[in-house]
């Protein structure tokens, strides 16, 4: 999962472009939901893919979230510790993102040694500035757990009106989105008893937001008039704004997170929307012991930062008003990527009701990795909510993946390894004429207009337009091809055919280096049957010159080149809608063994069309 070589920490480079990618860290008690996974690592890992195709240094870092409520609250029910809790959760999170090839330059976890030492020393720094102060607050205590109730041991009615959801958590209503205190709830209770808990003051520390203002709003000011912001992380943090910052707890009546370094508060942990974030630092810094060079040096890294929706407001206000507090030089997130939300069919999708599909799932139906890369990419949800369903995955599979990238491809490859006197033996041909063949100059230009579009949607991380950027070159190739009528030329004029199959190869290649980020097993599948190799061809950097010669396609192969072994990249995918049905099974009986089966059952073969 690592994209490092071992033992050679990456650190910024002097002239050169350094970025850091993070995505939010997601929390340990679950295995993560596709919902997950597009919103946060996945559409990272683009980037970050992207940013090294371009030639610029990426340091991408991420693990798991461990400590607070939602970790004790999943021991309880499983009847474990936290910690075992955390080891079996992050090796499942591991091998998720393993799976789906998710290219981290590290994957840590927040229960380190690491995390309690940079926490409380930002925890230190901002005691001493006078940023933090002591309040007494009322919380729920349950009688018959004899213990106070932290933010997700408590559910009942969503306070906000017109809401209407009765089971919203004490920290947030997943309805609404609403932030909430525990005490707003109406009709509260225990979660882990039932019972009625009671209200008791309990003391705590506070960030004061209201202190911080001005700085936090410079700040803000500045990196979104400069960095990339999604339109709804701008509105979010606007909304905030305009609603008044108000202090906010730091502490939690809690065993297992970082101990708070005070006297007073020595029974008490760091609330997790204060430690989270924090871990992006302390898992840099188990990478490498100069995570200095990274974190606190803005003005040679750039940092893009990737998150759904409801994390926003912890990226944009809090996190940084806290390292802004310490009054060091930190590299402050300057770009920020959210989605909405990726609904499930006609719900959404939902770890603690198990609804939706999963990381697992995805992996145990045996359709490839790149393929629900491919989906969930081309239906991300950035403007607005979208949904997933199997029907979906069919039809973008078959009609975008098959009848035109996969169909583009594989006329073009297997029509040049096809024996002397009906292709060309595997050997790319000449090409002399390519200059003064109108065809292929009108492709060219095309496909030189849309590589600037592809390049300009992804260096402002609209990752979906790129992708439908590049599909589109896919689909001017296919045109070429029927307008080329390259089958009767190959009799009729042999060099023009020779044009056409050269400059045909060279958009394949095209199409590998530039649909790496998204579908990166795809690229190299095509770059082997290219017989090329992966670690040397995929780059796209301008520095070397590569955006220039890609407006010249016919000379990105060289004549004389063997290409390799030919086969299908993709197949057919029918019957998802009794897949579908099938898979409901899963949730709700052991049959869903049958799913996989049937499954296998239903790809067909791709064909020549």
């Amino acid at each position: 999962m690592s994209s490092t070589a071992p033992g050679k920490a990456k650190v910024p480079v002097a002239g050169r472009r350094n970025v850091l990618v993070t995505s939010a860290l997601p929390y340990v008690n679950n295995v993560p939901h596709l919902g997950n996974i597009i919103g946060c690592v996945l559409s990272a890992d683009v980037f970050a893919r992207y940013c090294r195709l371009r030639g610029h240094n990426v340091l991408y870092v991420c693990g798991t979230d461990e400590y607070g409520t939602a970790t004790e609250n999943k021991a309880l029910e499983e009847g474990c510790s936290p910690l075992e809790i955390c080891d079996k959760y992050h090796a499942i999170h591991k091998e998720v993102y393993e799976w789906f090839n998710i290219s981290f330059d590290h994957f840590g976890r927040t229960s380190t040694p690491q995390q309690t030492e940079i926490c409380q020393s930002i925890f230190h720094k901002l005691l001493d500035n006078n940023w933090l102060s002591e309040n007494t607050m009322q919380q729920l205590y349950c009688k018959s757990c004899q213990r106070f109730l932290a933010d997700r041991f408590v559910v009942g009615s969503c306070p906000v009106e017109g809401c209407g959801n009765d089971t919203a958590r004490g920290d947030q209503c997943d309805r609404c989105g609403r932030l909430l205190n525990s005490t707003e709830l109406i009709d509260p209770r225990c979660k882990v008893c039932e019972g009625i808990p009671v209200v008791r003051d309990t003391d705590h520390l506070f960030l004061e937001l209201p202190l911080l203002k001005e700085k936090l709003e410079k700040y803000i000011d500045e990196a979104s008039a400069t960095g990339s912001w999604s339109q709804n992380a701008v509105r979010i943090t606007d909304a905030w704004l305009k609603e008044g910052l108000k202090p906010r707890c730091i502490t939690r009546d809690l065993k297992w997170g970082v101990p708070v370094p005070h006297e007073k508060y020595k029974d008490k942990v760091f609330y997790v929307w204060f430690d989270a974030p924090i871990g992006y630092i302390s898992i840099t810094a188990c990478y490498t012991p100069e995570w200095e060079k990274w974190w606190k040096n803005p003005e040679n890294v750039e940092l893009y930062q990737f998150m759904g929706k409801d994390n926003v407001p912890f990226h944009t206000v809090m996190f940084p008003s806290a390292l802004l507090g310490t009054g060091e030089n930190w590299t402050l997130m300057k770009n920020i990527s959210a989605t909405e939300y990726l609904n499930y069919e006609s719900g959404k999708f939902s770890k603690t009701k198990g609804i939706g599909v999963f990381g697992n799932d995805a992996k145990a139906t045996n359709i490839p990795a790149d393929v629900w890369r491919y989906y969930l990419l081309s239906n991300r949800p950035e403007a607005s909510d979208a949904v997933f369903t199997w029907g979906g995955l069919q039809i973008k599979h078959n009609n975008e993946l098959l009848k035109n990238l996969g169909n583009f491809i594989y006329r073009v490859l297997s029509f040049i390894a096809k024996p002397e006197g009906a292709g060309y033996g595997s050997i790319i041909p000449e090409a002399p004429n390519a200059d003064i063949h109108p065809l292929s100059q009108s492709l060219a230009e095309t496909v030189g207009n849309l590589i600037q579009q592809y390049t300009d949607a992804m260096d402002k991380v609209k990752l979906k337009q790129g992708l439908k950027i590049a599909m589109a070159i896919s689909s001017e190739g296919n045109a070429y091809l029927q307008e080329s009528q390259f089958w009767k030329l190959y009799q009729q004029d042999p060099a023009s055919c020779a044009t056409v199959m050269k400059t045909s190869v060279g958009v394949v290649y095209l199409l590998a280096c530039l649909l790496e980020p998204f579908m990166p097993s795809f690229s190299k599948d095509v770059l082997q049957q290219l017989n090329l190799c992966p670690n040397e061809h995929i780059s796209f950097a301008d520095e070397k010159g590569e955006s220039d010669k890609a407006k010249r396609p016919w000379d990105l192969i060289p004549s004389n080149h063997r290409i390799g072994k030919i086969v299908p990249l993709f197949t057919e995918l029918v019957c998802t809608s009794t897949l579908f049905m099938f898979f409901l099974c899963f949730h709700f009986h052991p049959l869903y063994v049958c799913c996989l089966h049937f499954l296998d059952a239903c790809r067909t073969p791709y064909t020549e069309r």
